[in-house]
């Protein structure tokens, strides 16, 4: 049938792939990860697969869609606007930046922060194979953004990234300091970034700074709580962790937690 449309859903590369008719409705979807077509009308099925044909890779299995979950149903249900999956690395910095005047120190500020975000979001993303689901940019009220959330075999971990500037950075109980810049309170704002998305998901989320790019890193041996990641070695240290939650549990709590309706209705 000619008029057929790919369409994507989700982040580039990484999100569903969904075939609509010319008037929008959807006859089929291509799930990327499990390498599995969904049709929905059988007698389109010829034309699905030849529009498909070429972002095809390997033996993929075709049939109707399959039983929805409970965490399926509710990502049905969920209105785009407040659907926070799509979010890039440093969503919000994007637009920062482009406001930012050209040749200021804020502006160069601005884009050390987004590429460390992005480095360290792009390392984060990868893991989604191996059954973690990852979110960036969640809003908190009052507090700003988590800036990556990683839900994972190992548990939740809300991340802070804080770029090292290739300096030496010094991580204390309540204080960060890269160089010779003023502390920053990064360990105070993750525990309480984490506390109000305990309460938000209703399971324990434990936080982390993510320092990028730091020439060398110290930690105060009283930092306990608080998880230190740096690349290369950042995605390692998680998944090297105890299994904690099963891949349905792992599924509802991201289904709960890309509503970003979760985080707003939080005390």
């Amino acid at each position: 049938m000619r008029g057929l449309k790919v369409l994507p859903s989700g982040r580039p590369g990484r999100g569903r792939l969904y075939v609509n008719l010319p008037d929008g409705q959807a006859v089929a979807w291509y799930d990327r990860q499990a390498n599995r077509i969904s049709v929905l009308a059988d007698d389109h099925r010829e034309a699905i697969l030849a529009v498909l044909r070429p972002y095809l890779s390997g033996t993929v299995s075709i049939g109707p869609p399959p039983v929805p979950t409970p965490a399926d149903l509710r990502r049905l249900a969920l209105p785009p606007d407040t659907d926070l999956a799509p979010n890039r690395p440093g969503e919000t910095l994007l637009g920062e930046l482009e406001h930012a005047p050209a040749g200021t120190r804020a502006r160069h500020r601005l884009r050390q922060d987004l590429a460390a975000q992005q480095r360290i979001g792009d390392a984060f993303d990868a893991l989604e194979p191996e059954g973690w689901r990852i979110l960036h940019c969640v809003p908190l009220p009052g507090l700003g953004r988590i800036d990556h959330l990683l839900i994972g075999p190992p548990g939740i971990f809300c991340v802070r990234t804080v770029p090292g500037r290739r300096q030496r950075a010094v991580v204390g109980d309540l204080l960060l300091t890269v160089g010779r810049a003023e502390p920053r309170p990064d360990p105070r704002w993750i525990r309480r970034a984490a506390a109000r998305a305990t309460l938000a998901l209703t399971a324990k989320v434990t936080p982390a700074l993510a320092v990028v790019d730091a020439s060398r890193l110290e930690t105060a041996p009283t930092v306990r709580d608080i998880r230190i990641l740096q690349p290369p070695t950042a995605t390692p240290n998680l998944t090297s962790s105890p299994t904690t939650l099963k891949p349905p549990d792992v599924e509802a709590l991201f289904a709960e937690a890309r509503d970003a309706r979760t985080w707003l209705e939080t005390p």
